[in-house]
């Protein structure tokens, strides 16, 4: 989990990775390699895909879908799966994301860990389990369930790891997530219409809208950054209309072959604050809160807000039909989208499960197209077939249609609080420091440049 307090905790995914196939030879499906060595990769011809013919299993189940509609998309596809497969019992074990973050590293390092785990997909999760050899690669899986066909690359990628664990967002294939969410731009369309002006279509639009709305006496761009990580949000935005997305890439993901002191980056930063000396932000911005921030929009308070998916519930009960949602405007009008996103906590199977094969008709069955309508029913945004879900018309069909747009075009680009397990912390500082004029545009880049470099080289 990154230091993002995202919706359901989320990762919170994208440009196309090649991924590296990684098999050993001589191991199982479901035995567990030696400490600290890379799990066994399933081969494709030892994969079983008829659950029904799997005889009586038990699967223990570990996930962290205890609110709302996400604990009753669980209830009701688990119902469904044993309906379905009467031979497969499930254990299921729900537990709140701190809780499960807790226990589970101690679990998986134990003989009889869970069956099917929801693994954070950051460094300090995934990637340490990955590295411990404690999560069995999926590629087989996914060869013979199609899941590369359902899911972009764009979304698979933040399950992919080198063998190693040192690799984020390449490699092997170790989990399945069935959320997604992306940070685009609310809108308080009776403002705007009350202005009379129509949502922009382009980012100079966009920019000619802000200083239309600021010079009305309305405030341009809602905004709380006491928290430190939304501005991380609000810089990713402006960012990736100037900065190339496999740049963006490689910078999130950590790798080497990128840098953030660059012309574009500088521009990015430039703007960013640009729009606290024309007064886009509301006053105050850096000393409040980022919930403050975000029901004062939903009071009225502010025409636009950088913001994510997870806030379409609250703001819509708070502005009903007056909530507008778009992705973030391109350069022209008809410019490929581009725009910051991630997925829910993605489901893994353990090393040492002795049945993977149930393990993984179980993750198929949790994510297939009838799972992604229980998941719209039930108020959740599915990560697969979104744009395709029957929703009313209005916000939801707006975040659906932006986020199934932009992923299936691979249009995401990354959380930047990915890059190392330090980032989140410089990066949420220092952007603190930018805009409250305590640093320069140069400033900030040298002191990203310098974590990033710092991890990167010496996790090549």
């Amino acid at each position: 989990m990154t230091a993002l307090p995202r919706a359901s905790r989320t990762l919170p995914l994208f440009a196309a990775i090649t991924a590296t196939a990684v098999a050993l030879a001589g191991c199982a499906p479901g035995s567990s390699a030696p400490a600290g060595s890379p799990a066994a990769q399933p081969s494709a011809s030892a994969v079983r895909t008829d659950a029904a013919a799997l005889g009586e299993v038990t699967l223990t189940v570990w996930d962290q879908e205890v609110r709302g509609g996400q604990a009753a998309q669980m209830e009701q596809l688990n119902q469904a799966f044993q309906a379905r497969y009467p031979n497969i019992r499930l254990n299921r074990v729900s537990r709140s994301f701190d809780d499960l973050t807790t226990t589970l590293r101690l679990a998986l390092s134990g003989n009889e860990p869970p069956d099917v785990v929801e693994a954070n997909n950051g460094r300090s999760s995934m990637g340490a389990f990955v590295k411990a050899g404690q999560l069995l690669p999926l590629d087989a899986y996914a060869e013979a369930y199609g899941w590369k066909e359902r899911y972009p690359e764009s979304v698979l990628r933040y399950s992919r790891y080198s063998a190693d664990g040192k690799l984020f967002g390449e490699g092997n294939l170790y989990g399945l997530p069935q959320v997604g969410e992306v940070v685009g731009i609310f809108y308080n369309r009776a403002k705007l219409t009350a202005l009379g002006i129509e949502p922009p279509k382009s980012w100079a639009d966009f920019e000619t809208t802000l200083a239309t709305v600021k010079a009305e006496g309305e405030v341009p761009l809602q905004f709380g950054n006491l928290d430190k990580w939304p501005a991380v949000h609000v810089f990713g935005t402006v960012q990736s209309r100037v900065v190339p997305v496999d740049q963006i890439a490689t910078l999130a993901f950590g790798r080497k072959g990128a840098s953030w002191d660059t012309p574009e980056n500088a521009e990015a930063a430039e703007q960013l604050v640009s729009w606290v000396d024309k007064g886009y932000f509301a006053k105050g911005f850096n000393g409040q809160g980022y919930d403050a921030s975000w029901q004062a929009f939903g009071k009225g308070q502010g025409v636009f807000l950088v913001a994510g998916t997870w806030l379409l519930a609250d703001l819509q009960k708070a502005l009903g039909d007056d909530l507008g949602f778009m992705l973030p405007p391109g350069a022209t009008a008809d410019a490929p989208p581009v725009a910051t996103g991630g997925t829910g906590l993605p489901f893994a199977i353990t090393a040492k499960s002795p049945h993977p094969d149930a393990a993984a008709a179980y993750i198929d069955f949790i994510t297939n197209a009838d799972a992604m309508k229980v998941l719209t029913g039930t108020g959740n945004l599915p990560v697969a077939d979104t744009a395709a879900q029957s929703v009313p018309d209005g916000p939801q069909k707006e975040v659906f249609t932006a986020f199934g747009t932009a992923s299936a075009e691979n249009g995401l680009v990354p959380y930047l609080d990915y890059a190392t397990p330090t980032f989140a912390d410089t990066l949420g500082a220092a952007l603190q420091d930018l805009l409250a004029g305590k640093s320069d545009p140069q400033a900030f880049l040298a002191t990203l440049e310098k974590d990033y470099k710092t991890f990167a080289e010496s996790n090549g």
